[in-house]
């Protein structure tokens, strides 16, 4: 063996003892809608003092921290998002109405002196506990001035729960109480107002053995009232925790049931072994010894692109799961683009040898895959320059993936190829044979392009009824989107849509969206608060037994706008980039060829789902990032071969007609090895990973025909405008 395939082996295997280091003692980091929690977004905004900005949102994101860990949540997860965003992540916690109020309350206490009762028609004066109206004096005590607080019961004082607060300066506490202490018993300035966020929450009369002047030493107190246990606690959590220094809106908000996180996880599971084991299966099927050694290195791709993630501290979340899928698919690409070219190589010279062929394959599979690589690391690159939420998340899980992809095709099926291709006979390899498919284009060579006007009128009509769709039926578009509130029960017995929908019009929401299924109705609506949500789960009650929660998404109306904003702007960006290298990597026509063709892609999705009636939301997107990804990259391995026939011929049509049979066995290759994993994903996979799986599939088949039918045909029309052949790579040796 060489020494450059010595210094492959060892960098492999150091690679794959890396990954499984950090496999075994690495946990994953699972997000939300895999284990169940609520996730809360705040925005933060000016108040008359304090302008909100990320040093501001610093202090404030370091205040929510310290109440996330008084109430006790495990391993809660914050982080500022942007310059005026934070992100709070509460495992375990489902009620969205007690984490909102708690977590991101302004809680800014003070303690008053009361100068006398006010007038009922006095709207300035704040209400106490009783709802009388107080007048009072400029606070004695600010929040600073509170070291902690308490819940506490005294079984002296009866049952009940009160909160005790603890002062920095038990002096000022003294004064105060020693001052106020110097009115008559029952005279309104004998009392003390603790304000809450411009509310009274409790107003204690000092007791009459308290003398004036005297006040009360220790520097501690009680807040008494009618607290349960958890109001106290609540109350106690805002106290310790600290003022927040600027306001928070909530802009966002989802809570996920841990029973649909756990069938998520076992859904994906189950798709994820399947689609593995199927497509291995096929390519040991197709390659035979070589493509057993590819799926030896595809689990490779699993193992470092999986522990990469872990390494960095992602989260693991369902819409990730399409970036892995796309990084799966570019993987096999890689590895049957090499395993054809050295089937070529084979057939132009059987006496030279399989593995100076497969070294060939190598070779010249480099240019397709490096281009198609580098279009895809573009678009992630960009998702997460400019998207956010989950997209922002894809792009990471795509880039990590596709760089994993790389190492698993160019450095471990190498390694393992070249150490045992050539020990076996040519039939056993898998690449000593031209394939049925080949061999069958071969004898037929069908003129593809010679109809090419034919195959852009069908592709017009499809992109026509697809607008059709689109324009007449709409797009379902999904509360990330839209803004506004999405909630799903799961029932005891199947609700038909109409009692659901009167169900929910009983509660006071005959506008909401609602569909009934086989123990499932999900409602969406632009206003539901916690308390709708609670009335119309009631509601369900009445006509579906047992009724529970397991989905509550809230998106403000700033937020939503925002999403599709930057969504729709990552988009474009994306594929503005990618037509930007493909005309500097190929030619300006092979680029807006490739793009044309995507955008029939991405029609044909959008016309499907928009005649279908099925949701266009973060999933979605999610799967439309994918199809670009793909279908791009399906076009850049056809053009990489136009670019190296059409040297050798002499009109284009010709070179782009034989560049697709030649490309044919690859592509269909590819395909079903990515349609082997969706039809698994669409088998076993949850209801939105269902509606994903349909989404690429369609994409798939699209993008793969487009490749043909459309990018090929519009680059020769273009030609007119640029007619020179690009510069080719040199041709391998006959």
């Amino acid at each position: 063996m060489s020494r450059a395939p010595v210094w492959r082996a060892l960098a492999a295997l150091a690679v794959i003892v890396t990954s499984i280091i950090i496999t075994v003692s690495l946990s994953p980091r699972l997000g939300l809608d895999l284990r169940g929690g609520t996730q809360l977004v705040f925005e933060a905004r000016d108040s008359p003092t304090v302008k909100a900005d990320s040093e501001s949102a610093d202090r404030a994101l370091d205040v929510l921290r310290r109440r996330a860990d008084a109430l006790g949540v495990v391993d809660p997860t914050l982080i500022r998002s942007g310059e005026r965003r934070i992100v709070v992540e509460l495992p375990g916690i489902l009620d969205p109405t007690q984490a909102a109020e708690v977590i991101g309350r302004t809680a800014q206490l003070s303690i008053h002196p009361v100068l006398a009762l006010a007038e009922e028609t006095d709207q300035t004066a704040p209400r106490d506990e009783n709802g009388q109206r107080l007048r009072i004096g400029p606070a004695a005590i600010s929040g600073d001035g509170i070291t902690g607080a308490g819940e506490r019961t005294d079984p002296q004082r009866g049952p009940g729960w009160s909160v005790e607060i603890n002062f920095r300066d038990a002096r000022a506490w003294q004064q105060l109480t020693g001052e106020v202490a110097c009115a008559a018993p029952g005279d309104p300035r004998r009392r003390i107002a603790i304000v809450l966020d411009q509310k009274i929450i409790s107003s204690p009369q000092l007791n009459p053995s308290i003398a004036c002047g005297a006040g009360i030493p220790g520097g501690s107190t009680d807040i008494t009232g009618s607290f349960g246990y958890e109001a106290a606690r609540d109350l106690a959590v805002l106290i310790k925790g600290g003022a927040l220094p600027v306001p928070l809106d909530l802009v966002e908000q989802r809570s996920v049931g841990p029973t649909l996180g756990a069938d998520a996880i076992d859904a994906s599971a189950k798709a994820a072994i399947t689609g593995l084991i199927l497509t291995t299966l096929f390519i040991i099927v197709v390659y035979r010894l070589a493509g057993l050694l590819a799926a030896v290195a595809l689990a490779g791709y699993g193992l470092i692109s999986y522990a990469v993630l872990v390494a960095m501290g992602a989260t693991f979340t369902l819409s990730g799961l399409a970036g892995f899928v796309l990084a799966i698919g570019i993987a096999i690409d890689a590895c049957v683009l090499i395993f054809e070219r050295a089937r070529e190589e084979y057939g132009r010279a059987p006496r030279r040898g399989l593995r100076a062929d497969l070294d060939l394959g190598f070779k010249h599979a480099w240019s397709a895959i490096a281009d198609s690589n580098i279009t895809t690391l573009i678009a992630a690159g960009i998702l997460f320059w400019l998207a956010s939420g989950p997209v922002k998340g894809f792009g990471v899980t795509l880039g990590i993936g596709v760089l994993a992809s790389l190492v698993s095709a160019m450095l471990i099926t190498r390694v393992l190829t070249q150490a045992v291709i050539g020990r076996v006979g040519p039939k056993a390899s898998g690449i000593g044979s031209a394939g049925r498919i080949r061999s069958w284009l071969t004898r037929r060579n069908p003129s593809i392009m010679a109809a090419r006007r034919w195959w852009l009128a069908i592709a017009g009509g499809l992109v026509a009824v697809a607008l059709a769709g689109t324009l007449t039926q709409g797009l379902n578009f999904g509360v990330e989107f839209t803004g506004g509130r999405a909630v799903e029960f799961t029932t005891s017995g199947t609700v038909p849509g109409d009692v659901a929908r009167r169900a929910v019009a009983d509660a006071g929401h005959p506008s909401a969206v609602v569909h009934s299924s086989a123990g499932l109705v999900s409602i969406r609506a632009g206003q539901l608060t916690p308390e709708d949500v609670a009335r119309i789960q009631d509601s369900l009650r009445g006509h579906a037994g047992e009724v529970t929660k397991r989905r509550d998404e809230f998106i403000g109306p700033s937020m939503g706008a925002e999403l599709r904003r930057n969504a729709a702007i990552a988009i474009i960006v994306a594929m503005a980039a990618q037509l930007v290298y493909l005309a500097v990597r190929f030619r300006w026509t092979f680029g807006v060829a490739a793009v044309l063709a995507l955008l029939v892609d991405v029609a044909v999705v959008l016309g499907l789902f928009a005649w279908l009636g099925k949701p266009v939301d973060g999933i979605f997107l999610a799967a439309m990032l994918t199809i670009v990804g793909y279908s791009v990259n399906d076009k850049v391995v056809v053009f990489d071969r136009v670019r190296e026939l059409w040297s050798s011929k002499d009109h284009l049509p010709e070179a782009v007609n034989s560049a697709i049979l030649q490309t044919v066995p690859r592509t269909i290759n590819t395909g079903l090895g990515a349609l082997f994993i969706l039809g698994a994903l669409a088998v076993f996979g949850a209801d939105s990973l269902h509606n994903f799986a349909i989404a690429l599939v369609t994409g798939i088949v699209a993008g793969t025909l487009s490749s043909s039918f459309v990018a090929g045909p519009i680059a020769i029309a273009l030609n007119r405008f640029d007619r020179n052949p690009p510069t080719s790579r040199p041709q391998s040796p006959r």
